[in-house]
């Protein structure tokens, strides 16, 4: 889809259009020859944000990248003191589960944000349900889930009716 953007005083002037509805707007404007109130505009997907990143901005900006107008998005690394939120509460939320003690022997990795286990989980088996057995501190088949509704206990290694 091909999209224009409309320029005044040097600088973008409100939002892309698609081609379709410039043409309706601007009859006389030949396309392959812009004059220069309107430009060729591209759209850019929003950047993959890292695990300690955000949008340094909620609005995106346009501007001039190599003769065509762009998305241009900001983000920026999260300051020390955000990073060490983030990171307390993905722990508090961890240990804050019902049941937490079977999950003690987990580490905070800080490079993933994530709680690991001591022993990576091993890969899955069809119709196998493996479970995280703290007493025993590695994984453990779980017994079949019977039909209803339940709850897995990790201390009497069982489903309990809710």
């Amino acid at each position: 889809m091909k999209l224009f953007i409309r320029i005044k005083d040097g600088q973008p002037f409100e939002h892309p259009i698609v081609e379709n509805n410039f043409v309706q707007a601007f009859p006389d404007v030949d396309m392959e020859n812009l004059p220069s109130e309107f430009a060729r505009f591209e759209r850019v997907a929003p950047p993959e944000l890292g695990i300690y990143e955000v949008m340094a901005d909620q609005e995106l900006t346009y501007e001039l990248i190599d003769g065509v107008y762009k998305d241009v998005w900001h983000k920026r690394d999260l300051t020390a003191e955000e990073k060490t939120a983030k990171q307390q509460a993905v722990i508090a939320q961890f240990n804050n589960r019902e049941q937490a003690d079977n999950w003690s022997a987990w580490t905070f990795d800080e490079a993933t944000c994530l709680m690991k286990p001591p022993i990576p989980r091993p890969a899955p088996v069809e119709g196998v349900v493996i479970f995280w057995c703290g007493a025993d501190a590695n994984w453990k088949q779980a017994p079949a889930r019977p039909e209803g509704e339940y709850k897995f206990d990790f201390f009497t290694w069982q489903w309990v009716a809710m």
